[in-house]
């Protein structure tokens, strides 16, 4: 049954949170989804949100605290002793009570690991906090259904019902050897179809595509999409077995990657949100409109130099905005396409080859847009025969620098090891605004022969 949201609902809740009526409580939220308790959660204040998951069974709240926003959440688990932390981890895969632990101040997470119940549970968390989150072992879950090869398909059975009630959801069955290298996986219609008394040997698939513990998270999400992945199993140097990554895992991955990427060309620095603090927003987006200043004071110590030659031929300052607008579109364009082809990994060719390209695609382009500005500039602004084929040259000239730039800075970042991100939206723009400025001027004082 779908559940709906009101706010007669959300303030009949916090009428019964106030009064402490945990019976109409329990019985207004009994079966309720936990994207839906997380829903309620994030409506009410963090006082009331930790009442109900103080009140809750924790095998809903720890599902619903992870749909939280990690702020959001970090609050609330600030409210939390660390034997009810502990609880909530007790209820979650690995992957994710890492994820929880790692908001937590050190000592408080030595304190909850210590009160978690399960003992390998917790020895799973400890050896998972050793991995980067962006890596394959910090995005795996020790939760997996593993059968050796020498078992048979009635005693496989029996230990694989052991196993899966410590696995939200199986995906596949990993066979491994006596010493706990992954060999291949297991398909369950093979299972089923098989003697009782055959052997796991002798049914087993052996090829399985598998990636490194210490694996990048983007090389993770790039074989899961190659090979069409619901689960890639993780495996160390040796190749023993370790844990697997779920598609939903990966999926968070790369839609965090994607908010980055997006605030980064948006000129935003870090993770904000539109209710922080001014003071957390201002960190967040006053370094890059600092650069886009110093690039603006830049461009008009250009314009400044040239004065001289704005008494002679006044209007070539009438197209100084469509300049530093064409060379900041076509930046931006350029490096946008790069970013993505280095993201997905379709970015094919050398460095000379790609610089070729962008330079016939720009060329093009620029042969396009200056007949359209020669003839506009001419006819329309009554600029001379000299002004026109020198405004129409240099956004010729404009465009193919601006691609350039746009196309090169990204990879020489990646090649660097920088993201490439940071090299779109304002850091393009500016300094496509500055070199567009001045290869604007040196070309009509060339021409005009000022």
């Amino acid at each position: 049954m779908a559940f709906e949201l009101t706010e007669d609902l959300i303030e009949q809740i916090e009428n019964f949170i106030e009064i402490g009526d945990n019976t109409a409580i329990l019985e207004l939220l009994n079966e309720v989804h936990h994207a839906d308790i997380a829903e309620i959660l994030d409506e009410i204040t963090t006082e009331e949100a930790t009442y109900l998951v103080k009140l809750l069974d924790s095998e809903t709240t720890s599902e619903a605290l992870m749909e939280l926003d990690e702020d959001y959440r970090e609050e609330i688990l600030d409210n939390l002793s660390p034997q009810e932390i502990a609880d909530e981890l007790n209820e979650l895969d690995t992957d994710d009570a890492v994820d929880f632990l790692s908001e937590l101040d050190e000592d408080i997470q030595r304190q909850v690991i210590d009160a978690i119940e399960d003992e390998q549970h917790a020895q799973d968390i400890i050896e998972m906090l050793r991995y980067d989150e962006d890596s394959a072992g910090g995005l795996m879950a020790k939760e997996l259904v593993r059968v050796r090869e020498t078992w048979t398909v009635a005693g496989c059975v029996r230990k694989m019902r052991a196993q899966a009630q410590n696995v939200t959801r199986v995906h596949s069955v990993y066979v491994v050897d006596k010493n706990d290298h992954l060999i291949g996986r297991l398909s369950l219609k093979d299972l089923l179809t098989a003697e009782a008394k055959s052997k796991i040997s002798d049914i087993y698939i052996p090829n399985v595509d598998s990636v490194n513990v210490h694996d990048t998270a983007e090389d993770v999400a790039r074989i899961m999409q190659k090979y069409d992945l619901e689960a890639v199993p993780v495996v160390n140097d040796s190749g023993v077995l370790l844990g697997r990554i779920t598609v939903d895992d990966i999926l968070d991955f790369i839609r965090d990657e994607a908010d980055e990427d997006y605030r980064m060309a948006a000129g935003i620095s870090q993770v904000v949100e539109a209710d922080d603090s001014l003071l957390k927003l201002t960190r967040a987006r006053l370094p890059w409109l600092l650069i886009g200043m110093f690039g603006g004071l830049g461009a008009a110590s250009i314009i400044t130099g040239f004065n001289s030659i704005f008494e002679t031929f006044p209007k070539l300052l009438v197209f100084v905005p469509l300049i530093q607008a064409t060379a900041g579109n076509v930046g931006v364009q350029s490096s946008a396409i790069v970013v993505q082809g280095l993201a997905n990994d379709t970015l094919k060719g050398n460095i000379a080859g790609r610089l070729l390209k962008e330079c016939a695609l720009a060329l093009i382009n620029g042969i396009s847009i200056a007949t359209v500005v020669l003839v506009i500039s001419h006819f329309f602004f009554a600029t001379s025969y000299l002004e026109s084929i020198s405004i129409g040259i240099a956004i010729i000239a404009v465009i193919i620098l601006a691609a350039l730039i746009g196309t090169f800075i990204p990879i020489i970042l990646d090649k660097k090891g920088i993201d490439p991100a940071v090299a779109t939206g304002p850091f393009i723009t500016t300094s496509n605004d500055v070199f567009g400025i001045l290869t604007y001027f040196l070309i009509a004082k060339l021409i005009l022969g000022f």
